[in-house]
Protein backbone atom coordinates (compact mmCIF):
# COMPACT_ATOMS: atom_id res chain seq x y z
CA UNK A 1 0.00 0.00 0.00
CA UNK A 2 2.98 1.94 0.51
CA UNK A 3 4.44 2.16 -2.76
CA UNK A 4 0.80 2.58 -4.12
CA UNK A 5 0.56 5.79 -2.26
CA UNK A 6 3.81 6.80 -3.39
CA UNK A 7 3.40 6.22 -6.99
CA UNK A 8 -0.22 8.61 -6.59
CA UNK A 9 1.94 11.67 -5.10
CA UNK A 10 4.80 10.92 -7.48
CA UNK A 11 2.61 11.04 -10.84
CA UNK A 12 2.40 14.50 -10.28
CA UNK A 13 5.49 15.50 -9.04
CA UNK A 14 6.84 13.46 -11.72
CA UNK A 15 5.16 15.58 -14.57
CA UNK A 16 7.22 18.34 -13.72
CA UNK A 17 10.45 16.72 -12.29
CA UNK A 18 11.20 13.95 -15.06
CA UNK A 19 11.13 16.79 -17.86
CA UNK A 20 13.52 18.95 -15.93
CA UNK A 21 15.65 15.80 -15.61
CA UNK A 22 15.80 15.17 -19.44
CA UNK A 23 16.72 19.31 -19.59
CA UNK A 24 19.89 18.62 -17.00
CA UNK A 25 21.25 14.69 -17.84
CA UNK A 26 21.41 15.79 -21.36
CA UNK A 27 23.32 19.08 -20.65
CA UNK A 28 25.16 16.96 -18.13
CA UNK A 29 25.92 13.39 -20.03
CA UNK A 30 27.39 15.34 -23.02
CA UNK A 31 24.49 16.21 -25.19
CA UNK A 32 25.44 18.82 -27.50
CA UNK A 33 23.61 22.12 -28.45
CA UNK A 34 21.36 21.60 -30.92
CA UNK A 35 20.32 17.65 -29.12
CA UNK A 36 19.22 19.77 -25.98
CA UNK A 37 17.25 22.13 -28.02
CA UNK A 38 15.09 19.26 -29.15
CA UNK A 39 15.24 17.73 -25.94
CA UNK A 40 13.83 20.54 -24.67
CA UNK A 41 10.52 20.57 -27.05
CA UNK A 42 10.32 16.58 -26.46
CA UNK A 43 10.59 17.54 -22.23
CA UNK A 44 7.93 19.72 -22.71
CA UNK A 45 5.43 17.14 -24.49
CA UNK A 46 6.59 14.91 -21.77
CA UNK A 47 5.77 16.98 -19.38
CA UNK A 48 2.09 17.49 -20.79
CA UNK A 49 1.84 13.93 -21.76
CA UNK A 50 2.89 12.83 -17.58
CA UNK A 51 0.11 15.73 -16.36
CA UNK A 52 -2.68 14.00 -18.66
CA UNK A 53 -1.95 10.52 -17.65
CA UNK A 54 -2.37 11.48 -14.16
CA UNK A 55 -5.14 13.61 -14.36
CA UNK A 56 -6.79 10.59 -16.03
CA UNK A 57 -5.60 8.43 -13.42
CA UNK A 58 -6.90 10.59 -11.00
CA UNK A 59 -10.17 10.75 -12.71
CA UNK A 60 -11.34 7.08 -10.98
CA UNK A 61 -13.08 7.28 -7.65
CA UNK A 62 -11.66 4.23 -6.06
CA UNK A 63 -8.07 6.59 -6.96
CA UNK A 64 -9.63 9.30 -5.49
CA UNK A 65 -10.94 7.81 -1.98
CA UNK A 66 -7.87 5.32 -1.64
CA UNK A 67 -5.29 7.99 -2.34
CA UNK A 68 -3.11 5.75 -3.95
CA UNK A 69 -3.24 3.74 -7.96
CA UNK A 70 -3.29 0.03 -8.19
CA UNK A 71 -0.52 -1.98 -8.50
CA UNK A 72 -1.10 -2.28 -12.63
CA UNK A 73 -0.86 1.33 -12.70
CA UNK A 74 2.36 1.02 -10.41
CA UNK A 75 3.81 -0.93 -12.95
CA UNK A 76 3.14 0.15 -15.95
CA UNK A 77 4.13 3.97 -14.62
CA UNK A 78 7.22 3.03 -13.67
CA UNK A 79 8.18 1.36 -16.87
CA UNK A 80 7.39 4.36 -18.55
CA UNK A 81 9.44 6.48 -15.74
CA UNK A 82 12.14 4.39 -16.14
CA UNK A 83 12.74 4.79 -19.87
CA UNK A 84 12.39 8.85 -19.62
CA UNK A 85 15.08 8.83 -17.01
CA UNK A 86 17.14 6.81 -19.44
CA UNK A 87 17.33 8.64 -22.06
CA UNK A 88 20.09 11.33 -21.04
CA UNK A 89 22.23 8.31 -19.49
CA UNK A 90 22.92 6.80 -23.31
CA UNK A 91 23.44 8.99 -26.01
CA UNK A 92 24.20 6.78 -28.64
CA UNK A 93 20.94 4.98 -28.41
CA UNK A 94 18.86 8.19 -27.02
CA UNK A 95 17.06 7.84 -30.42
CA UNK A 96 15.51 4.55 -29.43
CA UNK A 97 14.47 5.49 -26.44
CA UNK A 98 12.68 7.95 -27.35
CA UNK A 99 10.97 6.05 -29.63
CA UNK A 100 9.93 3.86 -26.78
CA UNK A 101 9.45 6.53 -24.55
CA UNK A 102 6.62 7.75 -27.25
CA UNK A 103 5.29 4.55 -27.63
CA UNK A 104 5.27 3.65 -23.92
CA UNK A 105 3.56 7.14 -23.47
CA UNK A 106 0.34 6.34 -25.83
CA UNK A 107 -0.01 2.88 -24.32
CA UNK A 108 0.41 4.44 -20.54
CA UNK A 109 -2.56 6.85 -22.33
CA UNK A 110 -4.60 4.01 -23.43
CA UNK A 111 -4.37 1.66 -20.60
CA UNK A 112 -5.39 5.07 -18.52
CA UNK A 113 -8.34 5.83 -20.28
CA UNK A 114 -9.47 1.96 -19.94
CA UNK A 115 -9.07 1.52 -16.39
CA UNK A 116 -11.76 4.57 -16.08
CA UNK A 117 -14.22 3.06 -18.73
CA UNK A 118 -13.61 -0.25 -16.45
CA UNK A 119 -13.81 1.36 -13.45
CA UNK A 120 -17.10 3.76 -14.78
CA UNK A 121 -18.82 0.20 -16.53
CA UNK A 122 -18.14 -1.75 -13.11
CA UNK A 123 -19.94 1.15 -11.48
CA UNK A 124 -23.16 1.29 -13.48
CA UNK A 125 -23.60 -2.49 -13.29
CA UNK A 126 -23.67 -2.14 -9.19
CA UNK A 127 -26.12 0.92 -9.80
CA UNK A 128 -28.04 -1.24 -12.31
CA UNK A 129 -28.54 -4.33 -10.16
CA UNK A 130 -29.56 -2.23 -7.18
CA UNK A 131 -32.18 -0.33 -9.27
CA UNK A 132 -33.28 -4.08 -10.38
CA UNK A 133 -33.73 -5.20 -6.76
CA UNK A 134 -35.25 -2.65 -5.60
CA UNK A 135 -37.83 -3.10 -8.42
CA UNK A 136 -38.18 -6.41 -7.54
CA UNK A 137 -39.39 -5.65 -3.98
CA UNK A 138 -36.08 -7.05 -2.49
CA UNK A 139 -33.82 -4.98 0.23
CA UNK A 140 -30.79 -3.40 -0.89
CA UNK A 141 -27.39 -5.18 0.01
CA UNK A 142 -26.92 -4.82 3.29
CA UNK A 143 -23.90 -3.03 3.95
CA UNK A 144 -22.48 -1.48 7.16
CA UNK A 145 -24.80 0.24 8.75
CA UNK A 146 -24.26 3.44 10.65
CA UNK A 147 -26.67 4.53 13.25
CA UNK A 148 -27.24 8.69 12.98
CA UNK A 149 -25.90 10.38 16.41
CA UNK A 150 -28.77 12.48 17.24
CA UNK A 151 -30.82 8.62 17.48
CA UNK A 152 -31.18 6.26 20.80
CA UNK A 153 -30.60 2.63 19.84
CA UNK A 154 -34.37 2.22 19.69
CA UNK A 155 -35.11 4.66 17.51
CA UNK A 156 -32.98 3.27 14.80
CA UNK A 157 -34.61 1.13 12.14
CA UNK A 158 -32.90 -2.16 10.26
CA UNK A 159 -33.40 -2.11 6.70
CA UNK A 160 -36.15 -4.88 7.57
CA UNK A 161 -38.18 -2.97 9.58
CA UNK A 162 -40.95 -0.57 8.47
CA UNK A 163 -42.10 2.29 10.19
CA UNK A 164 -45.78 3.77 9.32
CA UNK A 165 -45.65 7.72 8.34
CA UNK A 166 -45.99 10.15 10.95
CA UNK A 167 -48.91 12.12 11.00
CA UNK A 168 -49.24 15.52 11.01
CA UNK A 169 -51.23 16.50 14.07
CA UNK A 170 -54.40 15.82 12.92
CA UNK A 171 -56.11 13.02 10.99
CA UNK A 172 -54.44 11.80 7.93
CA UNK A 173 -55.58 15.99 6.29
CA UNK A 174 -52.09 17.75 5.49
CA UNK A 175 -52.57 21.34 6.51
CA UNK A 176 -52.92 23.67 3.42
CA UNK A 177 -51.65 27.40 3.62
CA UNK A 178 -53.03 29.92 1.46
CA UNK A 179 -51.65 33.25 0.99
CA UNK A 180 -53.35 36.20 -0.95
CA UNK A 181 -51.51 38.99 -1.98
CA UNK A 182 -53.25 42.24 -2.36
CA UNK A 183 -51.99 45.00 -4.32
CA UNK A 184 -52.44 48.83 -4.08
CA UNK A 185 -52.68 50.03 -7.05
CA UNK A 186 -51.85 53.96 -6.52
Amino acid sequence: MIIRRAFYHWQFIAAGVLPLWLLVGSSIFGSGGWAVLGIFFGAVLIGLGLLLVALVIYARKEVRATRSVSYTDVGVLAFWHALIIAIPFSTDAAGWLSVLVIIGGLFVFWFAIWELFDAARRRMREMVDLVEQTARGQSAPAGPQHPLPHQTPHQQTRPQQTRPAPNSGRNGTPEIIVIEEKRDRS
